[in-house]
């Protein structure tokens, strides 16, 4: 799929399983954001234009394919944290360009840089920037918060809360099981 149909489908499913106060407010934000566009990393996973929104739906996918029980998950839980969970990759990656030898020649190549202008954290930084618009249940905050596991660069710091949040709450698990499988098996 394309830019355009990723940004459809991806607000269709929210605008279909989200039903809080202000739902709206946070996706006209985001269409003001690059968040559609930019890339999901600089050089891993969906480092491409458009990456985003593609690993966002890639996240749900699995979650939805993989590990989704009826009667026991809850389809607005899993549409916020799966799709919501990397907000905080918006407005955070600028295009830059650098040269690079091919075949004995140089060249200028585009390349994605970070240039975080609100250095607050990854999982923390995406549940504030939603609280802006919409209350996130605890279990949806803690699991975007801790949507990277062991992969976070506070892990060391929150090795106990994180072992407690995924003990606590099975959407954490479950969030951070269809990150990991989005971002290194369906995403290579």
């Amino acid at each position: 799929m394309g830019d355009i149909e990723n940004k459809v489908r991806f607000i269709s499913i929210i605008r279909e399983n989200v039903k809080r106060n202000g739902v709206e407010n946070l996706i006209e934000w985001m269409e003001k954001t690059d968040f559609f566009e930019a890339p999901a990393s600089t050089k891993y996973h969906s480092a491409y234009r458009g990456g985003l929104c593609q690993h966002s739906l890639n996240v749900y996918d699995v979650y939805m394919d993989k590990h989704f029980v009826e009667g026991e998950d809850n389809h607005e839980s899993v549409a916020i944290t799966t799709l919501l969970h990397d907000l905080c990759k918006a407005n955070f990656y600028k295009m830059s360009k650098r040269n690079v030898k091919v075949d004995n020649k140089w060249s200028e190549v585009d390349f994605y840089t970070i240039d975080d202008i609100f250095p607050y954290g990854h999982g923390e930084k995406s549940a504030f920037l939603i609280e802006r618009f919409l209350r996130l249940k605890i279990e949806e905050a803690v699991s975007i918060r801790w949507h990277m596991g062991g992969f976070d660069d506070h892990v060391k710091a929150g090795g106990y809360t994180m072992s407690a949040a995924f003990e606590k709450y099975p959407l954490c698990v479950k969030v951070h099981l269809s990150d990991l499988e989005a971002s290194y098996l369906r995403e290579k």
